[in-house]
């Protein structure tokens, strides 16, 4: 027999024993995990935890797994491995430790959409320096000077692109207004431009792959998601050399403010600008259309809050004032109570990743 034979004949029996021997490990390091399904290969249950669900439950994939594992189950979720957790107490003792216990982590294909720069991705130094950049942009001078009537005015301009006897979808009229002042209050776009437009089309593509299934294959919503996101980062370093060419520049958005103010590099900047884009699009968008959905079954709701508002439209009158300002705003109390109850019936926000630095036991499992 040659030597080549020989080896030949002895790495299929190697390789039984690597891979029991890996399986045995695994199965010991991982005895204590809670139980669940894994899945298939890499997709695991991913396209089942994304199929769409009423905002008044859970979703079937939460209520059939929860009864048959429990509200604390192991899963593969967007092609890794994953615990996924409807327990309050231990969603509160991961949010109480974040920092020491846990830290916010988010799945390589969401991350990779996000970019690695993404204040959603960042954590530890890095993650607070870019939010103090994006908390020092919104001062209280700026919030009460200049954001408030940039709401206003964005407000007025949807409800003013409605037709008399029209029938609009909530949705979609949120996710317009929402996208047209975070595009205005990050690079100054205005509202109905060619550029802006063709900006929001991009920006759809890149939001219906952010959460989706990771394949990354032509025609799939993940890879127009990664050729979206290079489109959007081509336009925004565009703008960021025009600003850079500008003999005054611009500080009435962020962009301006952050190459100003910051030492941050151009990856950093292209990263930040997009995830504050995604972040604040997404999460208003979804309150304002809860909002008038859980509004719908309580008219008593609806009536106070018309009164509040035209009582604060009655003093303006009088006072010979038009534009919202920040004393009208402070006087908006029971809005702020509808906003608080919108946010308690339905979250905008449909998870959150966190990853455990170390084992964690709860309750006689790890985590």
């Amino acid at each position: 027999m040659s030597d080549l034979e020989f080896f030949l004949f002895l790495v299929p029996p190697i390789l039984a024993v690597l891979i029991i021997l890996n399986l045995f490990k695994r199965k010991h390091k991982f005895q204590n995990l809670p139980p669940g399904d894994m899945g298939w290969p890499f997709l695991g249950e991913t396209i089942g935890y994304l199929r769409p669900y009423s905002v008044t439950t859970i979703g079937d994939f939460m209520q059939d797994h929860i009864s048959r594992y429990g509200k604390i189950f192991k899963s593969n979720l967007f092609g890794e491995p994953t615990i996924v957790s409807a327990d309050a107490g231990l969603n509160r003792y991961i949010l109480q430790n974040e920092g020491r216990l846990f830290e916010c982590n988010y799945p390589r294909s969401i991350g990779g959409i996000l970019g690695k720069w993404s204040m959603l991705v960042q954590v530890g130094q890095m993650h607070r320096d870019m939010r103090m950049i994006s908390l020092n942009f919104l001062s209280n001078a700026r919030l009460r000077n200049q954001l408030l009537s940039e709401v206003e005015k964005h407000t007025v301009l949807v409800l003013g692109s409605w037709k008399q006897d029209s029938v609009v979808c909530a949705q979609d009229e949120a996710k317009k207004f929402t996208f047209n002042f975070m595009a205005e209050h990050i690079m100054s776009l205005q509202p109905g431009n060619p550029e802006t437009e063709k900006l929001k089309k991009e920006y759809i593509t890149f939001m219906k792959g952010v959460v989706s299934a990771p394949l990354n294959f032509p025609g799939t919503a993940y890879r127009k998601a990664l050729q979206s996101r290079s489109t959007i980062l081509g336009f925004i370093e565009r703008k960021m050399e025009e600003r850079r060419n500008e003999m005054n520049g611009n500080e009435n958005d962020l962009l301006g403010w952050v190459l100003k103010n910051s030492n941050l590099s151009k990856e950093q900047i292209l990263d930040l600008l997009l995830s504050l884009l995604f972040a604040g699009h997404e999460t208003s968008s979804v309150a304002i259309a809860l909002s008038i959905f859980f509004l719908e079954s309580c008219p008593a709701a609806v009536q106070q809050l018309t009164e509040e508002h035209l009582e604060i439209s009655r003093a303006k009158k009088q006072s010979g004032e038009t534009e919202l300002n920040w004393d009208d705003y402070k006087k908006m109390e029971f809005t702020q109570c509808v906003i608080n109850e919108t946010l308690r019936l339905g979250n905008v926000v449909r998870f959150l990743h966190r990853k455990a630095v170390k084992d964690v036991r709860y309750k006689g499992i790890i985590v």
